[in-house]
């Protein structure tokens, strides 16, 4: 098993869905192959326009021939594992290289820099996930960072690392805490349904970040799957009496004891605002499902 870095392009020609599965041709089934059981960082390239840097982390389950296309193969995402970062880490930032595995003998960025998919090291994915996550300090100091007389305990020093931080990934508060980070800054802490940003006196946004298909139904933490709700529209959501059309007209259930009033709550376009980027917009996938299993027709 092993660490690796998958290369994601929102435009990507490729039938990728990050939360679910990764295609890749069959060139780089041994690259792909030791990271199954073990976790991934998606990279969008920096020819990517507003590109992301590393966005999201994930962990593979297991790899199969994509039975779809010949010669293609599928890495299958664990459910509930993938999770995007609340804050995407650039290729480079003041103290140079964040992924330094990729800096050969002569100092200089190597050719691995371009390949789609590659392994990574456990000192540069505790870096990328410190920095990614927010954490506010270090889950533990990075190796290379500890004192020359500790050098013999580097090994079992490095597993704690990686072990803290495989559990961090795992805490549902943690993921609670990043899922409402990255789906409030896509709506600009306004709430979809109302339009309205309620800011309390302590700073805080008054608007909640809802997940469309529920984490204890499989539903993923990736922003297109989120949705910035305030109480009332959540609690209205959460139990079928709203819900929105594919295009992101707000229905209103006729189990509604007072219709007259939720068309004056809703906001006066009668759709939901949506983020400004497409991807981060709610996938008509994650929609469908509140419609069949949450939504009171």
């Amino acid at each position: 098993m092993g660490f690796g870095v998958f290369i994601h392009r929102p435009d990507s020609i490729y039938n990728d869905r990050p939360a679910e599965q990764y295609q890749f041709p069959g060139v780089y089934l041994r690259r792909v192959e030791p990271c199954v059981g073990d976790w991934i960082v998606y990279y969008e390239p920096r020819k990517v326009n507003d590109t992301r840097g590393y966005f999201a982390v994930a962990k593979v389950q297991r790899v199969i021939p994509d039975p779809a296309s010949p010669d293609m193969y599928l890495a299958l995402i664990e459910d509930g594992t993938y999770l995007d970062f609340a804050n995407p880490v650039p290729f480079s930032g003041a103290d140079g290289l964040v992924e330094r595995g990729l800096i050969n003998n002569e100092g200089r960025i190597s050719g691995r820099a371009q390949s789609a998919v590659r392994p990574l090291n456990s000192s540069d994915f505790n870096r990328i996930i410190d920095l990614g996550l927010d954490t506010n300090e270090p889950l533990l100091p990075r190796v290379g960072e500890i004192g020359t007389e500790l050098q013999e305990e580097q090994a079992p020093f490095e597993f704690e690392q990686i072990r803290s931080r495989v559990s961090y990934l795992g805490s549902r508060i943690m993921r609670d805490r990043v899922f409402r980070s990255i789906v409030l800054r896509a709506y600009d802490e306004r709430c979809a349904i109302t339009g309205l940003k309620l800011i309390n006196g302590r700073g805080r946004a008054e608007v909640s970040a809802a997940h469309i298909r529920p984490v204890e139904e499989n539903g993923p933490d990736v922003i297109n799957n989120g949705i910035a709700l305030s109480g009332t529209a959540h609690w209205m959501f959460d139990r079928g009496l709203i819900s929105l059309s594919d295009d992101l007209e707000i229905l209103i259930s006729r189990h509604v004891n007072d219709a007259d009033s939720v068309q004056a709550f809703i906001n006066k376009t009668r759709r939901a605002l949506a983020p400004h980027r497409q991807f981060e917009r709610p996938h008509p996938r994650f929609l469908q499902w509140h419609r069949d299993h949450c939504f009171k027709q």
